[in-house]
C-alpha cells in the first residue's frame, strides 16, 4: 500500500508535469522528473513566490513515483493540526516531498525533527524534495545544522510566468479541457482579474463549467457575463 494511502493528506488529481507550464523553469522540471523515479538528485531544494508552482511540482512529483511503483507522500507544512511526529518513519519511503518548510520556522522540535529526517533519508538512500517560499538561508530557520542541509544538494528558484508566458499556460490547461481560449481573451482575463495563476486556473474552471453549460465558446462577451466584469 502507498505510504501516501496511509496519511490524510491527498494529492490534486491535476497537479501534474503534463499541465504545468515550464517557462524559463525547464531544467527545474526536468530534475524534478528524474529525482521522482529515484534517478540523479537525492536530494532537491525548491523556492520562488507563492504562485509559482512549487505545490503543483511537488505533488507532479509523487505522481510520478506512484507510477513507478514508488512510494510516496506529500507533506505541507503548514496544514492546521500536523504533529511533529508525522515524520517519523518517512525515511523508508521511496520519495518524500514537504512543502511550505518555512511554517516551520523558530519552532525548535520541528526543526530538529525535519534535520533528523534528512539524515535517515540520506542514510537510507531515498529522495527528499522540498520546497519554501525563500532559499534556505532566508527562511528565518534557527538551526544552522539544518539550514545548511537544506543547501547541501541541489537548490532551484521557481520563476515565476511572464505575461506571455501566462497567456500560453491558460491556453494550455483550456486546450486539455477541449477548450479554445484565444489570446484574446486570455489577455482580458490578465487585465481584469487576479494574476495569481492558481487563482486564474481557478476561474478558467468556472469558464469551463459555464461554457459547458451554456454550450457556448469562450469570447470576452460571454466571459464578462460569466465573471461580472
Amino acid at each position: 500500500m502507498s505510504t501516501q494511502l496511509a496519511l490524510p493528506l491527498g494529492l490534486r488529481d491535476d497537479a501534474t508535469f503534463d499541465n504545468f507550464f515550464e517557462g524559463v523553469n525547464t531544467h527545474c522540471v526536468a530534475a524534478l522528473k528524474v529525482a521522482a523515479q529515484g534517478f540523479d538528485h537525492p536530494f532537491i531544494y525548491l523556492w520562488g513566490q507563492n504562485g509559482a508552482g512549487r505545490s503543483h511540482l511537488l505533488q507532479g512529483a509523487c505522481h510520478v513515483a506512484a507510477q513507478n511503483n514508488r512510494s510516496c507522500v506529500y507533506l505541507p507544512l503548514k496544514t492546521p493540526g500536523l504533529s511533529v511526529h508525522i515524520l517519523q518513519d518517512l525515511e523508508h519511503v521511496n520519495l518524500v516531498c514537504i512543502d511550505d518548510v518555512e511554517a516551520i520556522a523558530k519552532n525548535k522540535p520541528w526543526e530538529e525533527a525535519l534535520f533528523h529526517l534528512y539524515n535517515r533519508i540520506r542514510d537510507n538512500g531515498q529522495t527528499l524534495l522540498i520546497a519554501g517560499s525563500n532559499p534556505p538561508q532566508r527562511l528565518g530557520l534557527e538551526l544552522p545544522d539544518l539550514v545548511s542541509r537544506l543547501a547541501w544538494g541541489v537548490v532551484f528558484q521557481l520563476h515565476l510566468l511572464s505575461d506571455e508566458d501566462k497567456c500560453a499556460a491558460l491556453a494550455m490547461r483550456s486546450k486539455l479541457r477541449g477548450l479554445v481560449l484565444t489570446e484574446e481573451v486570455g489577455q482580458f482575463l490578465l487585465k481584469r482579474c487576479p494574476r495569481d495563476m492558481a487563482q486564474l486556473f481557478s476561474i478558467l474552471d468556472t469558464l469551463d463549467k459555464a461554457s459547458l453549460q451554456a454550450q457556448r465558446k469562450l469570447t470576452i462577451p460571454f466571459v464578462k457575463s460569466v465573471l461580472n466584469v
